[in-house]
């Protein structure tokens, strides 16, 4: 195969959800010689870019999403072990997690996974996550963006107290907090003082991409 067809097969593995066409062709991938970054950015990010286009024309729903992103963590398992220390420059660092008293994570993970496919560095927190332990992580981390995930109405005024809180730590004005939740408002976002608020992950993805990119 040739190395653009490999390409090719890596990003239609992703969006067929062939767990072992993606192990093959991550496999042939490096045995072509395509570097890992290459099989990542040309191939498999490419196929995940395919699966939000059909999200959005709603051609598939949230399972395919999740699917997508399972798919596109087996490919990753292949190529992790070959990945070289630097090759992998990312274009920025994301903290990611449900806010405390939630423990919804189907939305958060679909955004984290994305994240990394779209070629962020990402530390997933998790659910129900403290405003002092997203302060403490920010404060270790250093990211660029905060992202905040709440699926309950009940559990988004925490997310007013985790901005207060990295405001007090005087982490805020180093980062953008980005807000997510089927609930979520442009209007409540602003209202508790992030950002950008979002209810789609490729909404969210992609206001993180022009944040990094400058647009």
């Amino acid at each position: 195969m040739t190395k653009k067809e490999i390409l090719e097969k890596l990003k239609e593995s992703i969006v067929n959800f062939d767990v072992e066409g993606i192990q093959k062709a991550c496999k042939d991938a490096l045995l072509s010689g395509i570097s890992p970054y290459e099989a990542v950015m040309g191939g498999m990010a490419k196929g995940m870019e395919e699966v939000g286009k059909r999200y959005e024309a709603r051609e598939y729903f949230l399972p395919e999403l999740i699917i997508a992103g399972e798919v596109m963590k087996e490919g990753m398992k292949v190529l992790e072990p070959h990945l070289k220390t630097g090759e992998v420059k990312p274009i920025g660092k994301v903290v990611i997690g449900t806010v405390k008293g939630d423990i919804h994570d189907i939305g958060k993970n679909v955004v984290a996974t994305l994240l990394r496919a779209a070629g962020f560095d990402v530390v997933d927190l998790g659910v129900d996550v403290s405003a002092e332990r997203f302060v403490n992580v920010a404060r270790e981390h250093k990211p660029d963006i905060v992202a905040l995930s709440a699926l309950l109405t009940s559990t988004m005024p925490e997310m007013e107290l985790v901005i207060d809180a990295l405001r007090k730590a005087k982490v805020r004005s180093k980062v953008k907090v980005i807000i997510g939740g089927a609930s979520i408002t442009a209007e409540y976002a602003k209202m508790i003082g992030a950002d950008a608020g979002v209810r789609e992950a490729f909404e969210g993805v992609n206001v993180c991409k022009a944040w990094r990119s400058g647009k």
